[in-house]
């Protein structure tokens, strides 16, 4: 009894110089430092990390929340051709309606509609650029040599499919409106793609929002040039010195960088809109220059001592210096995500069909679109132009002559993401509105054939994956091999030798976890990597990586030192089962009759503990967490590549049969 006492007193004496001996001290979420505060530890877990609870992964929610917005899309074009063939006239009266916004002697104004397409729309460009901002900064497309086949595929899709507009009307009057037929509606390509796949395939998605954003860059450009009016080139000077001053702001770090960047870009939409261009490209730039990054240690910590100092002394300038700590730690990038993007997709997009897809049918207008080559046009366009000019200039990006990258996806997946890029809708009608502006005729004709292609695209790419199902496994495995291999997130390879490994050490399919003994949800996870264990057998190895997490759970870093000093009597599993079973109490005393319990030699465990011996085995984690951008738990890491998300039963038995069949670097 008297060696425990001494154990209790040597870790409350080396808690305080823990810091000075190399120890790593990382808070997790605010969620996870008020579980460990509240009177009641939380038992139930909605299957997410602490930190995915307050922020999904950002791929996946930005594709769910496409997915919900094209469902509302659709709905609102119901709604607008409805109400266009209301009796009266109250759709356009509606639309039409002016709208000013003055102050002095300067106003700006423009319809309703005007509001909405360039007003409103400028917010749904600016979370397109953003996202594929982050995958740039932190996702698939973080090499950039992976950057050059959907670039390449985008342009491509968009030539060819204004190629095919123009040879069905060259030398009509719908010459025109060659640039209401080049462009991907993001949400609805996004949602048939998420639709018809079951939300699976992250990588071909990833590929389509590359190729929709490229699209999205370059359609804006086309109405800026084609089909803007004479332009203002002061005010136009103007916008390119304030998104200098946007893109200079990123090398900057003060208390107002965020307000300061929010009125520069009000102050370009404003010189946009002045200078005649469609000022909608403000968004996307804004986006495309908005830097995304993971939470820094340094930051949480700070966040959390923040929080605590609060918890302590509730003031005001506390509570402001908690609040602007917490926010900063996260990126600006996904903060403007999280807050917009619901916004955009199930609000913002619905709100421009609402305001643009009506269309008074009458026999002679469908009779004059059945014939129309502006209608057929757009569709064929959709339907043959972009898929073929995707394909092909994918292809040729595969060749050594033009560089000779490797896919990222396999064919018959890139087929199926071409003939989902086929459907226009947000950029068609406003180019199509530019473009058609005084002949309403030719317009209604040309928004027919725009939403014919979003039933075209749809059955297309159905086709296309009902085909890819039937494909033989041998065909998916070869195409699979052809494929460029994983970027890999796990900093340090698992080595069976110093890492604790349960299941078959030769398995084909490595999960690492990152875990702090005293994290709930790591508590929470442990019977779903049992399930997964139990499921997979010879074909799994599970690898458990130290993360104690000690400004906010003060016992976890002698926990997880008496896991080790259970592991050098070749019981670590045993421990670390007790302690994930028994996290309501990880005291000095608790981990003795842990120790009893599994027959440890005492003298040998409490010598282990009272030298703090274990120390350097577990510092050795936290330097691969670093290295590898974890900053809470549970992180997990499948065959290297790093699990965003929620991690319930299904959803990892998906990722590691993927893992299993997928072309990544084998862990040693």
């Amino acid at each position: 009894m008297r060696s425990t006492v001494a154990v209790i007193v040597l870790w409350g004496a080396g808690r305080g110089a823990s810091t000075a001996a190399g120890i790593s001290h990382r808070p997790s979420s605010l969620r996870d430092l008020s579980a460990t505060t509240s009177t009641s530890t939380a038992t139930s877990n909605d299957g997410r990390t602490a930190w995915a609870r307050n922020l999904a992964a950002p791929i996946r929610r930005f594709l769910y929340a496409e997915t919900s917005g094209a469902m509302l899309l659709v709905a609102a074009t119901v709604a607008a051709l409805v109400w266009a063939n209301l009796p009266g006239d109250s759709y356009t009266s509606v639309w039409e309606t002016r709208l000013a916004i003055s102050l002095g002697d300067h106003a700006i104004a423009t319809d309703l509609r005007g509001w909405v397409n360039e007003g409103l729309m400028t917010l749904f460009f600016l979370v397109v650029g953003l996202e594929a901002k982050r995958e740039r900064d932190l996702g698939e497309l973080r090499e950039r040599s992976r950057l050059a086949i959907p670039v390449v595929s985008g342009l491509g899709g968009m030539a060819c499919a204004a190629g095919v507009y123009l040879a069905i009307n060259a030398g009509g009057d719908g010459a025109v409106g060659w640039g209401a037929a080049i462009s991907t509606d993001t949400a609805l390509a996004l949602g048939v793609l998420s639709l018809l796949s079951g939300g699976r395939a992250i990588r071909t998605r990833v590929f389509l929002l590359t190729v929709v954003v490229v699209d999205d860059l370059v359609a804006l450009a086309v109405i800026a040039i084609a089909y803007s009016d004479a332009i203002d080139m002061v005010a136009f000077t103007v916008a390119v010195a304030l998104f200098a001053a946007i893109n200079g702001l990123r090398f900057v770090d003060f208390a107002w960088r965020g307000q300061v960047a929010t009125l520069l870009g009000v102050g370009m939409w404003l010189a946009l809109f002045e200078s005649g261009i469609d000022p909608v490209i403000t968004g996307l730039l804004v986006g495309l220059v908005t830097t995304a990054y993971p939470p820094s240690r340094e930051s949480l910590e700070r966040s959390t001592e923040r929080a605590v100092s609060f918890r302590e002394q509730p003031t005001p300038e506390l509570a402001y210096e908690a609040r602007a700590s917490l926010t900063s730690a996260i990126s600006l990038n996904e903060r403007l995500q999280y807050r917009l993007l619901p916004w955009t997709s199930q609000v913002i997009v619905p709100l421009f069909a609402l305001a643009n897809a009506g269309i008074a049918f009458s026999s002679g207008l469908l009779s004059d679109a059945a014939t129309s080559p502006i209608t057929w046009g757009i569709v064929a366009a959709y339907a043959i132009g972009k898929p073929v000019g995707i394909l092909g200039a994918a292809w040729l990006a595969t060749r050594k002559a033009f560089g000779g990258q490797r896919l990222t996806l396999t064919w018959p997946a890139l087929t199926g993401a071409a003939a989902a890029a086929g459907v226009g809708f947000t950029v068609s009608l406003l180019v199509a509105s530019l473009a058609f502006a005084g002949e309403p005729a030719l317009l209604d004709q040309a928004k027919i054939g725009v939403l014919a292609t979003a039933i075209v695209a749809p059955a297309l790419t159905f086709v296309v994956l009902a085909v890819m199902k039937r494909l033989p496994d041998e065909v998916r495995a070869r195409q699979l091999g052809g494929t460029a291999a994983d970027i890999i997130d796990l900093a340090d390879d698992v080595d069976p030798e110093r890492d604790h490994v349960r299941g078959n050490v030769a398995a084909p399919v490595t999960l690492v976890e990152y875990g702090d003994f005293q994290c709930p949800y790591c508590g929470a996870a442990a019977p779903v990597i049992a399930n997964l264990l139990d499921r997979f057998g010879d074909e799994l190895r599970y690898v458990w990586r130290h993360l104690p997490l000690s400004d906010v759970h003060p016992d976890a870093q002698i926990a997880a030192e008496a896991a080790e000093a259970a592991a050098e009597q070749g019981r670590f599993w045993e421990m670390h089962d007790l302690l994930l079973d028994n996290q309501d109490d990880l005291r000095p005393a608790m981990l003795f009759r842990h120790a009893a319990e599994l027959g440890l030699d005492y003298e040998r465990f409490n010598d282990a503990l009272s030298r703090r011996r274990e120390v350097p085995r577990i510092d050795r984690d936290v330097a691969s967490a670093d290295a590898s951008g974890v900053s809470g738990t549970p992180t997990f890491f499948v065959n290297g590549r790093r699990h965003q998300g929620v991690y319930d039963v299904d959803t990892l038995t998906r990722e590691l049969k993927a893992a299993y069949g997928a072309p990544t670097r084998a862990a040693t």
